[in-house]
């Protein structure tokens, strides 16, 4: 049988960036659902989110929701309900928080005792392969330059870390076992495909239907230029690479700590260098259509790969380069990045 108990805590609500605010938050038991009450001082975006330990790590986005949720919500004092029952199987805790969270927030999960964070990327359409700030660096399979629209998704603000696999796969394949804080590397698509099936069944019951994986080869190139934020810049979030990245002109040849260059537009650390990410995609040949949540190939033999890493130069490290490998590869430069879907 389905049930859930919620209890009133303390109430918690997110400030983005670009100041939009949330205020006045509260929340109430009625009959089979939960109103949610809100101010909200400029239009954005909304989002409701759930907390079953206080507030220390939340759900994905709350799908059983109506009222005041959604795109494009007015300033103005708000409502909404959710439907608890229509969501998950159970609710049980006496630390329900509820958190209202305008476009560009984030989420926290954490995983025996590891914490990542996952960036909110509202969706948009955008110029996808060798554009104009590439310059004559681009490759041939970064042609046709074509246009590309994407739904909102989520995707981790670092690369996953050796400390969040070994907290999942219970080892470290790293060649360079430097700290928990260090990308993970040495793992294959393959190797990546049975951590997230089994951090997915670890975070179950906080997802609310939401699942991790890789991301598509749009989903990374699309935030790695900043989404609607962008730049424009060659590398992730800069024309200089040296203040974005760890490659082979100053990586001293091994990996870094993630987050310790500057962040993108968006938020998000190293997806120039440090460890190149597997993408979900089977590489294919681009073509000039425009397309919309694209998902790569049909088949193939080799999955992509994507950002450079401490061993490449910077021509490799543009936000449009393009590689793949087969999915059985590892290698101490390859590793992986998150998405939330």
């Amino acid at each position: 049988m389905k049930k859930y108990i919620v209890s009133l805590c303390v109430l918690f609500a997110f400030v983005s960036v670009i100041a939009q605010r949330v205020s006045n938050v509260q929340f109430e038991q009625v009959g089979k659902q939960v109103e949610v009450t809100y101010s909200l001082d400029k239009q954005a975006d909304i989002y409701l989110y759930v907390s079953t330990d206080g507030g220390r790590t939340y759900s994905a986005p709350l799908r059983a929701v109506s009222g005041d949720v959604g795109k494009n919500i007015s300033a103005g004092y708000k409502k909404l309900l959710w439907s608890p029952l229509d969501e998950m199987e159970q609710l049980v805790s006496d630390q329900v928080v509820f958190k209202v969270v305008p476009s560009g927030g984030t989420l926290t999960f954490t995983v025996g005792g590891v914490s990542f964070k996952m960036q909110m990327v509202e969706g948009g359409s955008f110029t996808m392969g060798c554009t104009s700030e590439q310059g004559g660096d681009c490759f041939s399979l970064e042609s046709p330059s074509h246009q590309v629209t994407l739904s909102d998704y989520f995707i981790g603000q670092t690369e996953v870390t050796q400390g969040l696999w070994r907290a999942v796969m219970g080892s470290n394949p790293s060649y360079f076992k430097k700290g928990d804080n260090y990308p993970v590397e040495r793992v294959s698509w393959n190797d990546c495909q049975d951590f997230i099936r089994r951090l997915n069944n670890m975070l179950s019951s906080e997802l609310g239907g939401k699942r991790f994986s890789l991301p598509t080869e749009a989903q990374w190139e699309y935030a790695a230029r900043g989404g609607k934020k962008s730049g424009h810049y060659k590398y992730a979030g800069s024309n200089n690479i040296g203040s974005v990245a760890w490659y082979t002109d100053n990586s001293g040849s091994r990996t870094h700590p993630v987050g310790k260059k500057s962040a993108n537009e968006l938020g998000l650390y190293d997806m120039t260098g440090n460890v190149w990410e597997w993408c979900q995609d089977w590489v294919g040949i681009y073509t000039g259509g425009s397309q919309t949540n694209p998902i790569g190939a049909a088949s193939g033999s080799d999955r992509v790969f994507r950002g450079g890493s401490w061993f490449s130069r910077a021509r490799s490290c543009r936000v449009s380069s393009r590689y793949d490998f087969s999915p059985g590869n590892r290698d101490s430069d390859l590793g992986l990045r998150l998405v939330l879907l």
